[in-house]
């Protein structure tokens, strides 16, 4: 149970509702307790009636005193065992909602290469299925593994003191139902592993399918996503009848031994009646509710046993992530100010999962409130220098420097809290234009985003639509064009108002006369602000403070729009294969 270990600070936090839950979980197993005793006093009283040793009136009187006792212990024990389950299985519903809070919470803190290498499906499955494994050892396992301990504390001695004969035969088969029970559930733990990894693999492969049905569809692929899913789904129940057919054992085995353990209590009693040993029938009848109040408990600690040991196995998948460190770490919690300027200083820069040099001893100033555009080819690291001033990245060798502070060095909540990145794929919620626009700032004025809108050539297009700011957007802001989405993503930058701008080939899907307006209206919002530009257009660069264009992650060139006009090379060449692009 060492993975496991990792829930006792959420018993900690929750020790006084948990403690309650144990003293009301005693309380209604002793009340179960006083109902088999009762039995037999009252079929004792129908027998001395027979006998004619007691009269009418007083076998009348104590059959319905015996019966009222018998009735209230019953609620009683009802009553608490309801208290018990608003107090422990509500317990093992806040320490889901605090788990699931906590994975989701470092989730956010681990860096993009944690989610290069696993995928979105056994992400959501961990925080799903495996929490839901994890709260059944948290809630039920503890309940009713109070209730058994319990009952054999207080049942067994009481059993042995009454009969001891009966009480042996009785309990003979039940150590035989907790070991066959145990038996199975280790082989329905195996087997309900089996079925949460696949959950995961089926979980990965719907929402891929769902989010690329553009592309299937293109494609023409819906037969052969059909097939994969088929199959899928023919392994997923082969395996789930794997573990249906172990699980159809659990309650025959059960009743099979119950029925056993009532048998003998019958015969050995009836054989202890008959030769006098026992005073009362109704013994008999008492031995058969201890059994049958026994059985489940017995029965339940092989199930226990299985439950905690899903819950380990799912617990050590959670662990797993919760233990992974972010390669980005915030080495500083006092809050910075950031005025703009940024100092790259021989950096490399290598991707640990590809092992590409996306970066090669690139070093550039920009100082506050300039506008620098980044051009190269495909693959030539522009991207790259973003991420890293946005520090989704460290270097590899050499050095940023932010304010003429190592970037390392500076709040992480606050650096990232100056920029107003819009990435190359542009990203929207499956949410109304209005809130996704309002994503960087909360507590912006219908005045503002509209004004951000409208500076974003987007806003004729958003009162187009039948309802305007409130339109819900489908998954990834598929309900928009590409150009749409982009204007919609750069007003959400605007409306931040950051210290930086960060536009990543963001312009690439408009045409060029909105992307000239765009662009005239980004340079007067954008001044005093520092502007980091990436792109593959000419027209995007040449108002540019500075213009850095690269190759194979080294500068090629670097200077004003005029001055690289001046010289043959890369600048020059895309400049007028452009320009005859757009006069043809």
């Amino acid at each position: 149970m060492k993975e496991l270990k990792h829930l006792n600070k959420y018993f900690r936090k929750y020790w006084f509702k948990l403690l309650m839950g144990v003293i009301i979980t005693i309380i209604a197993r002793v009340f179960q307790l006083v109902m088999p005793s009762y039995v037999n006093k009252s079929i004792q009283v129908v027998e001395d009636y027979v006998a004619n040793e007691v009269g009418e009136e007083a076998a009348r009187s104590m059959l319905l005193e015996y019966i009222l006792i018998i009735v209230g212990a019953a609620l009683l024990s009802g009553f608490f065992t309801f208290l018990m389950r608003q107090t422990i299985i509500n317990v093992s519903r806040y320490i889901e909602y605090d788990l699931k809070n906590e994975v989701f919470d470092h989730y956010q803190l681990l860096s993009l290469n944690f989610y290069k290498q696993n995928r979105t499906g056994d992400l959501m499955n961990r925080i799903s299925e495996d929490v839901g494994q994890v709260r059944q050892y948290a809630g039920p396992a503890i309940m009713y593994g109070i209730q058994t301990l319990t009952l054999f504390v207080c049942l067994i001695p009481l059993m042995f003191i009454k009969a001891p004969t009966i009480a042996f035969y009785a309990l003979v088969p039940l150590p035989i139902l907790s070991v066959l029970i145990y038996w199975i559930s280790r082989i329905i733990h195996l087997r309900s592993t089996k079925v949460q990894q696949f959950l995961s693999t089926l979980s990965t492969f719907a929402q891929e399918s769902f989010s690329g049905v553009a592309v299937i569809k293109a494609y023409s692929l819906e037969s052969q996503v059909n097939e994969e899913a088929a199959t899928l789904a023919e392994d997923g129940k082969t395996k789930s009848m794997d573990l249906a057919k172990v699980q159809a054992w659990f309650f025959p085995l059960m009743i099979l031994l119950i029925g056993i353990s009532n048998i003998f209590v019958i015969y050995v009693g009836g054989m202890q009646y008959i030769n006098g040993e026992i005073e009362s029938v109704g013994t008999i009848a008492e031995f058969i509710l201890y059994v049958n109040m026994l059985t489940w408990p017995v029965a339940i600690v092989g199930w226990l046993t299985s439950i905690v040991q899903r819950a380990e196995a799912s617990q050590k998948r959670i662990n797993e992530f919760l233990h992974e460190q972010p390669s980005i770490q915030n080495h500083s919690h006092e809050p910075d100010e950031i005025h703009g300027k940024i100092t790259f200083k021989n950096v490399t820069f290598t991707y640990e999962d590809t092992n590409i040099t996306a970066l090669k001893d690139i070093s550039f100033t920009v100082n506050p409130g300039e506008t620098v555009a980044i051009l190269g080819k495909t693959g030539s690291g522009k991207s790259t220098i973003l991420d890293l001033v946005a520090r989704l990245y460290d270097v590899s060798s050499g050095e940023i420097l932010l304010d003429d502070r190592p970037i390392t060095s500076l709040n992480l909540e606050a650096l990232r809290s100056s920029l107003g990145a819009v990435p190359q794929d542009a990203f929207l919620f499956s949410d109304s234009i209005r809130n996704n626009i309002k994503f960087g700032k909360e507590d912006a004025t219908e005045e503002e985003i509209i004004k951000v809108a409208k500076m974003a050539v987007v806003h004729d297009n958003i009162m187009g639509f039948t309802h305007g700011y409130d339109t819900v957007l489908g998954e990834r802001g598929i309900t928009l064009s590409g150009g749409q989405k982009q204007r919609v993503s750069i007003a959400r930058a605007l409306l931040k108002d950051p210290k930086i701008y960060l536009f990543d080939d963001c312009l690439s899907a408009v045409d060029t006369e909105t992307e000239e307006e765009i662009l005239n209206n980004l340079k007067r919002a954008s001044k005093d602000r520092t502007t980091l530009i990436v792109s593959h257009r000419v027209s995007s660069a040449k108002n540019a403070d500075q213009i850095i264009v690269l190759e194979d992650g080294r500068i090629l060139q670097q200077g004003k729009h005029h001055g690289l006009l001046a010289v043959d090379g890369y600048y020059k060449e895309l400049y007028n294969s452009q320009l005859s692009e757009k006069e043809n």
